[in-house]
């Protein structure tokens, strides 16, 4: 590795323009990436780490954003070079991969046609060349069938291998630096695997330098050489990556590992285990509580579901006649008691979702029986689904999509209190405010609407709103996946305790399993539909039984420097479709018993 820096930072502060004048967000932040050196810029929403890269980039609006200080890149200072300058810079010596691809692919061209363009514009091949060099980068990221593939559209990808096509793209000019934004932050962590595998093989091959940015440590430990720790927009800490993880000076990047749930840091505790936080100011970690025991074992359930069978039709043809049908759940059994929770883990498709909404019959079920606390859920009318829904509450993973913006939150918590009859205006505003109390906001706050909270305040609010019933049975689905690392611990640490104060049974639907081993009392492993794998959750993590459980817990990142050359070797196939012809009859699955309660698909 040579000393000389590929990108060389140097007092970048950048500003935007406000009703008030200049709002500086990013302040003299400096460092450096050396050639093949892979550096990882860190921190939660709002940090100024993705600001931080897109000033680099010179992506912002010009005329409402300021940048100041150098960047130099191949000793180049970029910041004064101009727009059309600019434009030869980008793809050419430097390329970026976003978070999100479906955002950032022309959902109008084929993939082909998208990775060729980057060729004829920046390299000057014919058509003929640049679909040959296309297809040979679709094979280098791993994307089978890649000839074939060429002239697909971006909806015809997963998620995985849409984000395999922009490191395709950002690949096509040979750049010396790859700037990469939270590129696997919305993707499965199977998925997440291989594309960090990917780039790791990548940057072997292509000598290429990274910079990395990322709110999730576990992914920091695994990829970067050296690491530079953003709070509010001030660099905070710096150094090489091993350092920062086990002689991290700061409070903040103390907090920030604390918060990072570690796999087999479970083993030993029977039961759920609150996070230990550490506080932002002083860096000192409360101690991690385990729950003491509250679950009604031996009892009768309260969520009892049996064969549970949901398929929404496939329709094709002029006259839209059914061909197929999606098998989204197929013959799903599990009971619920009271103070448990189950926890439903797998990849995004495997139908987990789909049996939430479906017990509560969001979704109407094809066929089976669920029971919920003394209801039979399958026959009720629409009065009793009414009823039914006082007992059964769901958290959804987006709070801002499940909130009105127009309606104040303190409307929001009270309205289901109000339409179920439970109380009068009076006692609706008095539960409201005991309600924000509870889960850590202040009762001042009901006045308030929507957009004036974090995210992680949100999910408080949505919290509180599923509270307001006194439900015996919370559905979390993907409720803390989309928070940053420290309010995940906090809500999770919400969640924990109102199920001790409170005896609320969660079906916590999720695909991280760091998070699912500490909240859990018992796991359910779905895939395709059908769950492979169930138990108590020592058992289930301590002596995984069936494959595609052990290819979860394997894919999940771990928080250590030393596992930095470690390869998952992880397969490359995507989740198997789950569509099925007319005349599919599914097989009849049988289950081993492990141990107590842990059983596991045959077959």
């Amino acid at each position: 590795m040579t000393n000389a820096p590929v990108l060389s930072v140097r007092n970048l502060t950048t500003s935007f323009r406000t009703g008030d004048g200049w709002k500086t967000v990013v302040r003299n932040i400096s460092f450096d990436v050396n050639a093949g050196e892979t550096v990882a810029i860190v921190g939660e929403s709002g940090s100024g780490k993705s600001v931080t890269s897109l000033s680099i980039m010179r992506l912002l609006a010009q005329g409402s954003s300021r940048i100041e200080g150098e960047v130099l890149l191949n000793g180049q200072n970029i910041l004064a070079l101009s727009e059309k300058e600019m434009r030869g810079v980008r793809g050419n010596d430097v390329a970026m991969i976003f978070q999100e691809p479906m955002t950032s692919l022309n959902p109008i061209f084929t993939i082909g046609r998208q990775i060729s363009e980057v060729l004829i514009r920046h390299k000057g091949m014919t058509q003929t060349e640049a679909r040959a060099e296309t297809v040979r980068l679709l094979e280098k990221v791993r994307i089978p069938n890649a000839s074939s593939r060429f002239d697909e559209y971006p909806h015809q990808f997963s998620g995985g291998m849409r984000q395999r096509v922009m490191i395709a793209m950002a690949l096509a000019s040979k750049p010396k630096l790859l700037i990469a934004d939270e590129p696997t932050t919305a993707l499965d962590v199977t998925i997440q695997g291989q594309i960090l595998d990917l780039i790791k093989i990548l940057q072997e091959e292509e000598g290429m330098s990274v910079l990395f940015i990322t709110h999730d440590m576990g992914v920091v430990a695994e990829i970067a050489d050296r690491t530079i720790v953003m709070f509010r927009g001030d660099q905070v800490e710096a150094g090489a990556t091993e350092d920062i993880f086990l002689r991290g000076q700061h409070p903040y990047t103390r907090a920030l590992l604390s918060a990072v749930p570690k796999l087999g840091s479970m083993e030993g505790r029977q039961r759920p285990t609150r996070f230990p936080i550490v506080d932002v100011k002083t860096g000192e970690a409360a101690e991690p509580i385990e729950l003491s025991d509250t679950v009604g074992k031996g009892k009768t359930p309260l969520l009892a579901v049996k064969n549970l069978i949901t398929r929404f039709p496939v329709r094709s043809g002029l006259f839209s006649r059914q061909t197929g049908a999606v098998h989204a759940v197929e013959n799903v059994s599990f009971d619920l008691f009271k103070g448990e929770t189950l926890s439903l883990v797998g990849e995004s498709g495997c139908g987990k979702s789909t049996t939430g909404r479906s017990i509560m019959r969001l979704i109407e079920p094809t066929s089976g029986e669920v029971s919920l606390d003394g209801y039979d859920v399958m026959r009720l009318d629409q009065v009793g689904l009414r009823n039914m829904r006082k007992s059964v509450q769901m958290i959804f993973q987006d709070p801002f999509s499940s909130l009105n913006p127009r309606m104040s939150v303190g409307s929001a918590i009270a309205e289901p209190f109000i339409k179920h009859k439970l109380g009068t205006a009076k006692q609706a505003k008095e539960k409201t405010a005991d309600l924000l109390e509870k889960v850590g906001l202040s009762a001042d706050m009901a006045d308030r609407y929507p957009h004036e909270f974090s995210g992680g305040q949100r999910q408080r609010i949505a919290i509180a709103r599923a509270l307001s019933l006194d439900p015996k049975v919370i559905v979390a689905d993907e409720s803390v996946s989309a928070l940053d690392v420290s309010i995940k611990a906090q809500v999770c640490n919400l969640l924990l305790d109102l199920q001790q104060n409170l005896d609320i049974a969660f079906l916590f639907i999720s695909h991280d399993m760091a998070v699912v081993e500490r909240v859990s009392h018992r796991v359910a492993v779905m895939y395709l539909g059908e769950i492979v794998e169930i138990g108590p959750r020592a058992s289930v993590f301590g002596n995984p039984q069936h494959p595609y459980t052990k290819k979860l817990i394997s894919a999940v990142p771990v928080p250590d420097p030393a596992r930095r050359g470690v390869r998952r070797g992880i397969s490359n196939d995507e989740l198997k479709s789950p569509v099925r012809g007319m005349d599919y009859q599914p097989p009849v699955r049988e289950y081993r018993e492990v141990s107590e309660g842990h059983l596991v698909q045959l077959g």
